[in-house]
C-alpha cells in the first residue's frame, strides 16, 4: 500500500469516525433542547426527581463523550487538509516561507477566546441577549480567523472547518465546561432529594438556568456549524 492510499485510508476512517460520533451529540442536543426540557417542565416534582437522574446520566455519558470523539476526529481529520494545502503551496511556490501556524495555532487561539467570551454572556441571563452575544463574538471571530488566513493557498476546505470547527470547539467547551460540570451536581442533588425528602440547594435553580443557556446557545450554534462543514468540500464559500 501506498503512502498516498493509507492517508486516504486514514482520512476515510477519520471521516466515518467524525461522522457517527457527531450524528449522536447532534442528535441528543436536539432531543435535549426539542423534547427533554419541555417533558421535564410537565413532571410532577416528586416524578421528575426519579426519572431525572437515570435519564440524564444515560444522556450525558453518550453526549460528553460523543462531543469528545467528534471534535477529537474532526480536528485530526482538518489537519490533514492544513497539511495537504500547505504541501501544494510549498510545490507552488519553492523558496518562499509558508507556514500553517496562523491556520492551526490561531484557531485553538482565536476559538478558546470566543468561548470564554462566549461563557461570560450567559450573566446576561436572558436568551435573546445571550444569543446576540453568541452571534456577535462568533462573527468576530469568523472573520478574524479569514483574515489572518487570507495568504491565497488555504482552501474552502481549510477555512470553512477552520470556522465550523470554531464553533464546535466552543460546543464541546459548553458540553464539558457548563452542561456536564452542572448538571453532574445537578444529578447528585436530584438523588438525594429523592432519597431524603430534602429541597435542593439553593443555587440549583441558578446553575440549571446557566446549563439551559449554555445548551440553548449550542442548539443555534449546530445549524451555522453544520453548515460550514457542509459547505467545506461543496460550496465554494472561499474562493
Amino acid at each position: 500500500m501506498t503512502t498516498a492510499e493509507s492517508t486516504a485510508l486514514i482520512q476515510l476512517f477519520l471521516r466515518w469516525v467524525h461522522l457517527a460520533a457527531g450524528i449522536i451529540w447532534i442528535g441528543l442536543l436536539y432531543f435535549f433542547n426539542l423534547v427533554n426540557v419541555p417533558f421535564m417542565k410537565g413532571l410532577e416534582p416528586a416524578t421528575k426527581n426519579q426519572v431525572f437522574p437515570p435519564l440524564m446520566s444515560r444522556a450525558l455519558f453518550w453526549f460528553r463523550y460523543s462531543a469528545f470523539v467528534t471534535v477529537f476526529a474532526g480536528i485530526w481529520y482538518w489537519m490533514s487538509i492544513v497539511g495537504a494545502d500547505l504541501r501544494n503551496a510549498r510545490a507552488l511556490h519553492p523558496g518562499e516561507n509558508i507556514s500553517g501556524g496562523m491556520a492551526i495555532g490561531g484557531f485553538f487561539l482565536i476559538w478558546t477566546l470566543a468561548w470564554w467570551l462566549c461563557s461570560l454572556s450567559t450573566k446576561l441571563d436572558k436568551l435573546p441577549l445571550v444569543l446576540l452575544a453568541y452571534a456577535v463574538i462568533v462573527t468576530a471571530a469568523s472573520y478574524g480567523y479569514v483574515r489572518i488566513n487570507s495568504h491565497g493557498w488555504e482552501s474552502n476546505r481549510l477555512l470553512c472547518i477552520g470556522i465550523g470547527g470554531g464553533m464546535g470547539w466552543i460546543m464541546v467547551f459548553n458540553v464539558w465546561g457548563v452542561i456536564w460540570r452542572i448538571n453532574k451536581r445537578l444529578i447528585q442533588w436530584t438523588e438525594a432529594a429523592a432519597k431524603s425528602g430534602d429541597p435542593m440547594p439553593a443555587q440549583a435553580a441558578a446553575m440549571a438556568r446557566e446549563s439551559y443557556l449554555a445548551s440553548r446557545a449550542n442548539f443555534a450554534l449546530s445549524f451555522p456549524m453544520l453548515f460550514f462543514m457542509a459547505a467545506a468540500s461543496h460550496y465554494p464559500v472561499f474562493s
